[in-house]
């Protein structure tokens, strides 16, 4: 069998409610699912070959925010965290991405993203999405995650609060996951913000080989145990951000953990004769 089959079958086995058409209510699109598979499970296991861990926390079915950290100047760490939903899961599931609005500037990016599932970052997107026990990828750092520069790219920025609010609302367990190596594979030393906004976008990241081009170096995703909160979302500022603190908490931890891998793993080749 082919790979390209395999693949397909996974999409196949979504369990989504594609019409006769292969487009389910929100306009995502069999055909472009494949599509977009295709191509990133090519760079998920052969370019950047991709370490997923964890997996199991992620629940097979219902609703559920995967929130983890930003790495990498552009949005690599969102695409390999929605294709290892689709690869390393069974039955598969497609995750859902809240993008920034500027991707929906351009015609191209727009129709992809919406065909295959990634909307506008609005609450009431995400909260029916949730509603309808989707499962929803969220980055509460922002676009400042993906500006962090080489130094930093292992920490973390101001989380926002809404996520917590919306896990609240809806009843949905929250996934922690801490993506690392994307930092390497696009080591920023500059963001060209002026650049940015002559394009369109909110920045043009700058390596030292000038393009945001990914290097091939090997991608990790560590996935927690889920972390479920109890409240309304009209709780006040202070409890909330007690909650936000215990995510950012939880996901800091799952980066020192991957690093320590990645350091163990690295001192082990340079053992071998």
């Amino acid at each position: 069998m082919a790979l390209s089959d395999g693949l397909d079958a996974r999409v196949d086995r979504l369990e989504l409610p594609f019409n006769e058409y292969g487009v389910d209510p929100y306009g995502i699109s069999r055909k472009h699912v494949k599509d977009a598979l295709r191509l990133f499970a090519l760079i998920y296991r052969y370019y950047f070959r991709v370490r997923c861990h964890g997996i199991h926390h992620i629940p097979q079915r219902g609703r559920g925010m995967l929130v983890g950290n930003h790495s990498g100047g552009v949005a690599v760490d969102g695409a390999m965290v929605l294709t290892s939903t689709m690869l390393e899961m069974d039955p598969p599931r497609l995750a859902q991405g809240m993008v920034e609005r500027f991707l929906h500037k351009f015609p191209v990016s727009s129709l992809w993203a919406s065909r295959t599932g990634q909307f506008t970052g609005l609450p009431e997107h995400a909260r029916r999405l949730l509603e309808d026990d989707r499962l929803l990828m969220i980055f509460p750092e922002g676009a400042r995650g993906t500006a962090k520069l080489y130094p930093d790219r292992y920490s973390l920025v101001d989380f926002g609060t809404g996520f917590i609010r919306l896990a609240l609302q809806t009843r949905s367990p929250i996934i922690p996951f801490a993506f690392l190596g994307g930092g390497s594979a696009i080591p920023t030393v500059f963001n060209a913000y002026a650049l940015g906004r002559l394009l369109g976008v909110p920045y043009v990241p700058l390596t030292p080989y000038l393009l945001p081009v990914p290097l091939p170096v090997q991608l990790e995703i560590h996935y927690g145990e889920p972390l479920v909160f109890q409240g309304t979302g009209d709780e006040d500022d202070h409890v909330i951000e007690g909650y936000v603190a215990k995510v950012k908490e939880r996901i800091a931890g799952l980066i020192e953990l991957g690093r320590a891998g990645r350091q163990h793993r690295g001192l082990a080749r340079k053992l071998l004769p």
